[in-house]
């Protein structure tokens, strides 16, 4: 396959991954409106954690550079790939697409040429709103299911390829990523616009209910005085069920869960539902649980260890702790943090300590949504519902 002119619009997990993927075999720009994360592009640094990513960058030919400068970004493309942040507003009732929506526009005034990918998580319907809205673009959706810490290594060998749109654009996009991957042999599905963004929506819906089933099951076990571990096992053992994704946790968080389960919830506007409304109710019985259990331990100080979901991640975006936290300072708990993402004294009025020893010193309960070595010598002053050390 020939090398194509690609822009990536946005450098988090969704954006870098896919231009450094793409990077291999076309000339990729990646455009960021922040100028450190495009000076970290350029010094071949990841703006993420991701251990792949950086050593593509020591050790892999790369054809990509950086820039903050649309008319440089756009002018040349032939794909834009879009892939910013659209964070759900419980105001509107849906995903803020403000950004996804300024960069079709200005792409379309300086390439109007371009094939626009929309890889940000949408509503259901924004792509052929869009198309409806711009009759003369060429606009394909195309979902995105990788892990924080591990986006590219999800990207070269993807569970499935989506695109949404049947024009031959959708196409050759599906052609350029499957090209781009180590896995030769990836599922590949060319299906509607908006039948792609429900497979986005209904698949990380369906992984919050995972996690809300068992994070459930284990409410029922301990006020039951049952034994978490051995239910779940004994569960697991289903081969239709399996032993994987059931680590109990403070509830789902991060990018996606979250505000994804919303969305879809909100699509479900006058079609009959239940069980979509009670995956998104659930997450925040858990958190009201599991902060009524640390309340009955009456700690005086509740030291906070890691913001973030997973490991082997800086994001803590809408983490299930923080929904915690809150519960706990209501009550007039002392609540202190410790996480080295965090480079500022507090955090929402909370005291950041980045000290890990001084920290241990000062917590008379230790709260961790995933347990850690660091935690070894304190374990007797942990909580957690991590039964299985594994995200």
């Amino acid at each position: 396959m020939k090398a194509t002119n690609i822009t990536v619009v946005g450098t988090g997990y969704v954006g870098l991954a896919n231009a450094v993927m793409l990077a291999r075999h076309h000339n990729v720009i990646a455009y960021d409106i922040s100028a450190s994360r495009v000076d970290l592009i350029n010094s071949k640094s990841s703006t993420v954690i991701d251990p792949d990513i950086n050593h593509f960058f020591a050790n892999e030919d790369l054809r990509l550079s950086a820039t903050t400068c649309p008319q440089h970004a756009y002018a040349n493309a032939e794909f834009i790939i879009i892939a910013t942040p659209t964070d759900y507003d419980p105001e509107l009732n849906h995903f803020d697409t403000s950004s996804v929506e300024q960069v079709i526009s200005d792409s379309l005034r300086i390439c109007p040429t371009a094939i626009i990918v929309i890889k940000s998580t949408v509503p259901v319907g924004f792509t052929e709103e869009m198309k409806t809205r711009y009759p003369s673009a060429d606009i394909v959706f195309s979902p995105e299911f990788l892990r924080e810490g591990a986006s590219l290594h999800d990207n070269l060998f993807p569970s499935r390829i989506i695109v949404g749109g049947k024009g031959p654009s959708a196409h050759l996009f599906a052609d350029i990523i499957l090209n781009a991957t180590e896995r030769g042999d990836a599922p590949t599905l060319v299906v509607e616009s908006t039948e792609a963004e429900a497979i986005k929506l209904f698949a990380n819906t369906y992984l919050a209910m995972r996690v809300a089933f068992f994070n459930e099951l284990d409410t029922y076990a301990q006020i039951k005085k049952l034994d978490s571990r051995n239910i779940i096992q004994g569960v697991g053992l289903d081969p239709r069920i399996g032993l994987h994704y059931h680590n109990p946790s403070f509830g789902y968080g991060g990018y996606c869960l979250p505000k994804d389960t919303k969305q879809l919830l909100a699509n479900y506007t006058a079609v009959p539902n239940n069980l979509i409304k009670a995956v998104v109710d659930a997450n925040s019985t858990r958190k009201d649980y599991i902060a009524d259990s640390i309340i009955k331990l009456k700690p005086k100080c509740a030291g906070i260890y890691r913001l973030t979901m997973k490991t082997g991640s800086d994001n803590f975006r809408a983490s299930s702790i923080q929904g915690v936290m809150k519960r706990l300072k209501a009550k007039g708990i002392d609540v202190i943090i410790y996480e080295p993402a965090l480079k500022d004294g507090s955090f929402f009025n909370s005291r950041v300590i980045n000290d890990l020893e001084l920290f241990k010193s000062q917590a008379d309960l230790i709260i961790a949504n995933r347990l850690s070595p660091d935690l070894a010598d304190v374990i007797d002053r942990v909580y957690t519902r991590d039964l299985f050390g594994q995200d």
